[in-house]
């Protein structure tokens, strides 16, 4: 078992022009990351597009996360599908391929009970030997995990935490109420990070880490220092980029900007993706009134 806390980076996948992965930008992300200080590195979750991605393409982006990090940190593998069976030979492989926890996104598209769900985790629960970390973003999947879902899910040997990208901050401090200290819940929000530390969380995975991530281990770091202003000052920094997720996709967003930046993660897969130069227009002026020297 591992030590789930801190600023985790739900890793965008970078791209060629073509839409291939860009396989040597990757490597480049994870040595920025690490050298960051962050406490893990999240593969092809939501940022990192996995909805577009090919099951062979997730275990080559997880197969080169794992050689770049060299047992530096934990490798966290987003492994949910829509199916228990796929959902489970997935986690198999990336087992097999060195990842070191598993984030689990409930199953979508069709209608689930709360029983449904408990079943579809506890099978994978009995299936794998990495700690499972349940998923929950109802906007996207339209399932939610419940607070007395997590509390029962909790208590089952091998579901470790919870990420929880509601944005629902209650939602947050039903989890941790309803559970023990030996389960990590985590914010999926980035906004949300301090509150959820200083409600008795463990951290976030950081979608705006792929932007600035000494910025976002800043706000860990200031708050377990017990300075808690400072970390706040720090927190409230990166409400003008989020703000900037009103122009489109939070992942066209996040890349748009990652490239403004410097680091070319290249584009979204269509038809997740607009090059439309107002908005990328808009994301360099907040770049440069808000950010300058920011990493």
């Amino acid at each position: 078992m591992i030590d789930i806390h801190g600023v985790i980076p739900a890793l965008v996948t970078p791209m060629n022009p073509d839409e291939s992965i860009n396989e040597k930008e990757l490597r480049n992300q994870v040595r920025r990351q690490i050298a960051a200080g962050v406490h893990g590195l999240f593969v092809f979750g939501t940022n990192g597009e996995f909805y577009a991605l090919s099951e062979a393409e997730k275990l080559r982006v997880l197969e080169i996360t794992v050689e770049e990090n060299n047992g530096r940190l934990p490798v966290y593998a987003g492994t949910g599908c829509p199916g228990t069976a796929d959902t489970i030979r997935l986690s198999r492989e990336c087992e097999k391929r060195g990842a070191g926890a598993l984030s689990v996104i409930t199953p979508y598209f069709a209608a689930l009970s709360q029983k449904e769900l408990i079943a579809h985790y506890e099978a994978l629960a009995d299936s794998v030997n990495l700690p499972v970390i349940l998923y929950n973003i109802p906007a996207r999947t339209n399932v939610s995990i419940t607070p007395d879902t997590v509390e029962k899910l909790s208590q089952i040997p091998g579901i470790a935490g919870v990420k929880d990208s509601s944005g629902n901050f209650d939602t947050i401090l039903q989890f941790i109420e309803r559970t023990d200290g030996g389960f990590a819940v985590l914010s999926g929000n980035d906004s949300l990070l301090l509150w959820t530390l200083q409600a008795g969380g463990r951290g976030g995975v950081c979608g705006i880490a792929n932007l600035f991530p000494r910025t976002l281990v800043s706000v860990y770091d200031l708050w377990k220092k017990g300075d808690f202003e400072g970390a706040k000052k720090v927190q409230d920094s990166i409400r003008a980029i989020r703000n900037c997720f009103r122009l489109g996709n939070p992942n066209s967003i996040v890349k748009m900007a990652a490239n403004l930046l410097g680091h070319p993660v290249g584009p979204c897969r269509k038809p997740f993706w607009s090059d439309d130069p107002a908005v990328a227009e808009e994301i360099g002026r907040v770049l440069k009134e808000h950010y300058a020297g920011a990493e």
